[in-house]
C-alpha cells in the first residue's frame, strides 16, 4: 500500500471512531440530556426523603423499648410510651417525638413523588404533626409514673396533658386514612397489605383507647403492638419505594 493508501486508511479510521460520538451529538438535544440528568436527581432527593422516614421510624421504636425497659418505676406492659416523657429522663422521649414527627414530613414528600399521590402524603404529614404536639406538649403524672406521682388520673388535668391526650387519635387516625389511601396506588401483595395494616391498626387503635380508659394492666403492651404495627408499614413501604 503506497503513502496515499496510508493517509486514506487513517483518515477513515479516525471518522468510523468519531462518527458515533458526531452523530450522539448531533442527534441528541441538549434539553434531553439536562432532563434525564434532573430525573436521575431528583430520584436521589426522593430516596433520601424516604430513608430519612424509615430511619426516624426504626430511632423511635427503639428509643421506645430501650427506655421503657431501662427506666425506673416504668412498666412497658402497663404504661403508655407517652408517660416516658416525664421525670428526669424526660427529654429523650421528647425529642424522640420530635424527630419522628421530622422525618414523616420528610417521609411524606418523599411519599408524594415516588407514588404521585396528594391525600395519602397530606395525612403523613398531619401524622408527624401529632407526633410533634405530643412531644411539645407533656402528659401529667399520673398512675404511679414517674416514681411519687399519683397512683390514678388526677381529677383535673393541665391544658399540655389534654393537648398530648387529643394528638394520640388525630395521629393514629391520619395513618389509618393514609394506609387506605395509598393502598390504591400500591400493586398486589403490598395492596394487601397496606389495607390489612389499615384494618389491624384501627382495631388496636380502639383497644388502646378503652385499655386507657379502663386503667388495665396491659395498656402499655396493647399500644406498643399498634405502634409495631403501623411503624413497620412505615419502613417496609420506604425500602420498597427505595
Amino acid at each position: 500500500m503506497g503513502c496515499a493508501g496510508l493517509l486514506w486508511a487513517s483518515v477513515i479510521t479516525s471518522v468510523s471512531a468519531l462518527a458515533p460520538r458526531f452523530l450522539y451529538d448531533f442527534l441528541t438535544p441538549g434539553w434531553m440530556v439536562v432532563q434525564v440528568g434532573s430525573e436521575a436527581a431528583g430520584r436521589d432527593v426522593t430516596e433520601t426523603l424516604l430513608i430519612v422516614g424509615v430511619a426516624a421510624a426504626v430511632v423511635f421504636v427503639a428509643v421506645l423499648l430501650v427506655e421503657g425497659a431501662l427506666r425506673s418505676g416504668y412498666d412497658p406492659a402497663y404504661h403508655s410510651g407517652s408517660e416516658l416523657s416525664l421525670g428526669d429522663r424526660g427529654w429523650i422521649q421528647m425529642a424522640n417525638f420530635l424527630q419522628m414527627g421530622v422525618g414523616m414530613f420528610a417521609f411524606a414528600l418523599g411519599v408524594h413523588q415516588a407514588l404521585n399521590a396528594v391525600i395519602g402524603p397530606v395525612l403523613l404529614a398531619i401524622f408527624g404533626l401529632g407526633s410533634i404536639a405530643s412531644g411539645v406538649f407533656v402528659p401529667d403524672p399520673m398512675r404511679g409514673y414517674p416514681p411519687g406521682g399519683p397512683t390514678g388520673t388526677p381529677a383535673e388535668l393541665t391544658r399540655h396533658h389534654q393537648v398530648h391526650t387529643a394528638a394520640g387519635p388525630v395521629m393514629f387516625l391520619a395513618i389509618f386514612g393514609a394506609c387506605l389511601t395509598l393502598a390504591g396506588r400500591l400493586l398486589g401483595a403490598w395492596r394487601l397489605y397496606t389495607v390489612l395494616t389499615a384494618v389491624v391498626g384501627l382495631a388496636l387503635t380502639i383497644w388502646t383507647a378503652l385499655a386507657y380508659q379502663r386503667d388495665a394492666a396491659n395498656t402499655g403492651l396493647v399500644q406498643r403492638a399498634l405502634i409495631l404495627v403501623y411503624w413497620s408499614w412505615i419502613v417496609l413501604l420506604g425500602l420498597h419505594l427505595v
